[in-house]
């Protein structure tokens, strides 16, 4: 029994740490528990919500193998270290291989990936972003760096003047267009003295 329980605990760990290197469900290995998650978990949310039409199974590639591992690392180990009957042993290394796939499966598909959302174009869209100008623009040939806040996260970029003046740190600019990894500015206060 001590080998059977070591091939479990070993195979189990293999195929975790495979799904683990595969990036997370993306790894193809034919219809072992069914290993990709793409077709059978559509985490997909807009504000919040959940929306899909499929929903996760509690018995997928994860929990398997998540009870695999636990079953055989907890059943060699009663066996080969305690005073208990083998089929005690059996009963406890099932309970514990349960408990080790339940504590997975609550952990991914209910505690992280329902706050997980794809993001769209229109999210991290730059044209039109208000930011600030946190390092000064010079002229038409330096480059600045903008800070701003989008999809709920500061973040900061590249900039440069878009008609060529210089542009103070500190001042509240608009993207007019990004390329290349650089947002090209203008003054928030010059667009709206234009405005009627």
């Amino acid at each position: 029994m001590d080998t059977f329980y070591l091939i479990c605990f070993v195979v189990g760990l293999v195929l975790s740490a495979l799904t683990v290197i595969g990036g997370f469900g993306h790894l193809h290995l034919g219809h072992l528990g069914r290993l990709h998650l793409g077709h059978h978990a559509h985490i997909h949310t807009h504000g919040g919500s959940h929306s899909g039409s499929d929903s996760i199974s509690a018995v997928n590639g994860f929990t398997i193998t998540a009870f695999l591992c636990w079953f055989g690392g907890a059943g060699y180990l009663l066996h080969h270290s305690s005073v208990f009957a083998p089929p005690l042993v059996f009963l406890l290394a099932i309970i514990s291989g349960i408990a080790g796939a339940a504590i997975l499966w609550t952990l991914l598909f209910k505690v992280l990936l329902p706050r997980e959302r794809v993001l769209t174009i229109e999210d991290t869209e730059m044209s039109g972003v208000l930011a600030h100008v946190s390092d000064a623009i010079r002229d038409s040939t330096s480059v600045g760096e903008i800070i701003y806040s989008q999809t709920g996260a500061r973040r900061a970029a590249a900039a440069r003047s878009e008609d060529g003046t210089a542009i103070q740190r500190g001042t509240e600019v608009v993207v007019i267009r990004y390329e290349r990894g650089v947002a090209y500015v203008r003054r928030w206060d010059e667009l709206t003295n234009r405005l009627p």
